[in-house]
């Protein structure tokens, strides 16, 4: 970190208190790496936010293989925004249920739209949307 930067920040006692429990218990060992890591989220959050820039992420899904029809509806979803959809992870959990793990590299907006397109599918039982960063934007 050559261009690195000292600055000071004021905060209550019993905030700075909360704040190191919590860095120390997910085992930051200092407060500069988990404020970075705090600014770092918020980036990526704001490239999320301005929905057409390129971004990646993953659509996790679980549900029912027993639903009619339903790894058909998926994969022609999948099919359709092929262009968005860098890679999938099938993995049968038991004898009934899927964890399907997509991942998209695309516009926000687009990513969003295909996230909600699987998740609002009859007999996905879960889905979510995990966003991150193509890493360009982000130091």
């Amino acid at each position: 970190m050559s261009n690195a930067i000292r600055f000071g920040v004021s905060m209550d006692q019993s905030l700075l208190k909360v704040f190191d429990e919590l860095i120390a218990k997910i085992g930051y060992t200092n407060r500069s790496e988990a404020i970075r890591d705090l600014i770092r989220e918020r980036l990526v959050q704001q490239e999320w936010q301005a929905t057409d820039q390129e971004t990646v992420g993953t659509i996790t899904l679980v549900y029912s293989h027993e639903v009619h029809e339903l790894t058909e509806t998926l994969t022609a979803l999948q099919h359709r925004y092929h262009k968005q959809i860098i890679s999938t992870m099938h993995i049968h959990l038991d004898k009934h249920n899927c964890l399907e793990v997509v991942i998209v590299r695309g516009k926000g907006k687009v990513i969003r739209k295909i996230a909600d397109k699987l998740q609002s599918t009859k007999g996905v039982k879960h889905g979510k949307l995990i966003t991150t960063t193509t890493g360009q934007k982000v130091c």
